[in-house]
C-alpha cells in the first residue's frame, strides 16, 4: 500500500518551460517539476500523459538533463505517434502531467582514472547527456545517427565525440562499433542506450574486449511501474515477480549489466 501511495504521489501536473525543434521530428522540452527533478538520476525516465482521454497509457521518455537546483528536467524525444505529436505542440506555460522519476539509473561509482565509452544510438542519445555530466572519469562519446545530427555540440563539452551515420553524411559511415574502430578508441567500461540491434553489437564487442558493460534498453511500455509485464526482456536469472526468465524493463531497468539480459 505504501508503495502504491508513493507512486501515486509521483504523478504531478508540471509546467512546460520551453520547447525547441532540434531536427526533423526531434524535440527538446524543458519541464518545471521540482519534486521529480530532486530525485532524478541519469538513465531514469518519465511517463508523460496526453490530454486525450481516449489515450489512457502514458508515453515513456528518457530524461536528457537534470537541473535539481532549478527544479527542472529536460526530455528530448522523437515524434512517433499521436501522443508525442501532441507533446510537440506544447508551449511555455502549458501544463503537462508527468509521473517519475521511474526505473533505475546508470551506476556512477567507479575509478576516476578509468576510460569510458558513452554510446548512444538514435533517440537513445539524449539520456547519455546527463550521464556525461555526472560520470567522473575520462569520457568518450560515440553517437550513432541515421543522418541528421542533434545534441552533438552539447556532448563536446564533456569529452571527445565520435559520430557514425548510416548514410555517411557525417563522421564514420556505418554504426557505432565502426566509429570506435575507425577512430582507434579504447575504454575500460561501456555505457550504452539505443535500439536492440545496436545494443546487441555493443554487448558482443564489450564481452570480446573483456569490458564492463551497462545497457539501457528501449522498449514500448504501458504502465511504467512494473505491474503489467508489457515490457519484459529475457534474463539469465528467474525474475522474483513473474517467476520466469524475464526482467521488467520499466521497473528492473531500463539499465542492466550486459550479462544480466539476453538480447
Amino acid at each position: 500500500m505504501d508503495n502504491k501511495k508513493k507512486e501515486a504521489k509521483a504523478r504531478v501536473v508540471a509546467r512546460v518551460e520551453s520547447q525547441d525543434c532540434l531536427a526533423d521530428g526531434i524535440y527538446s522540452m524543458w519541464i518545471q517539476a521540482g519534486e521529480i527533478a530532486a530525485g532524478a538520476k541519469p538513465g531514469q525516465f518519465l511517463s508523460l500523459f496526453t490530454r486525450d482521454a481516449s489515450r489512457l497509457l502514458p508515453r515513456p521518455i528518457s530524461i536528457c538533463e537534470i537541473e535539481k537546483g532549478a527544479g527542472r528536467l529536460r526530455v528530448v524525444y522523437r515524434v512517433a505517434g499521436a501522443g508525442t505529436e501532441e507533446f510537440s505542440r506544447y508551449q511555455a506555460g502549458d501544463p503537462v502531467t508527468v509521473m517519475g522519476p521511474l526505473g533505475n539509473g546508470f551506476p556512477l561509482e567507479g575509478d576516476p582514472g578509468r576510460k569510458a565509452f558513452l554510446i548512444g544510438g538514435g533517440i537513445g542519445i539524449p539520456p547519455m547527456l546527463q550521464l556525461a555530466k555526472e560520470l567522473n572519469c575520462h569520457k568518450q562519446m560515440v553517437l550513432g545517427y541515421r543522418d541528421k545530427l542533434f545534441l552533438k555540440e552539447e556532448f563536446e563539452a564533456y569529452g571527445k565525440v565520435a559520430v557514425a551515420t548510416e548514410d555517411g553524411s557525417a563522421g564514420t559511415r556505418g554504426n557505432v562499433i565502426d566509429a570506435i574502430r575507425e577512430n582507434g578508441l579504447t575504454a575500460d567500461v561501456v555505457y550504452a542506450c539505443g535500439p536492440v540491434p545496436m545494443l546487441r553489437a555493443v554487448k558482443a564487442y564489450a564481452l570480446k574486449q573483456g569490458m564492463e558493460c551497462w545497457l539501457s534498453l528501449e522498449e514500448r511500455m504501458a504502465c511504467g511501474v512494473g505491474a503489467c509485464l508489457a515490457c519484459v526482456c529475457q534474463s539469465k536469472e528467474v525474475d522474483g515477480h513473474s517467476r520466469v526468465h524475464n526482467k521488467r524493463i520499466c521497473k528492473d531497468g531500463p539499465v542492466f549489466a550486459a550479462q544480466e539480459v539476453e538480447l
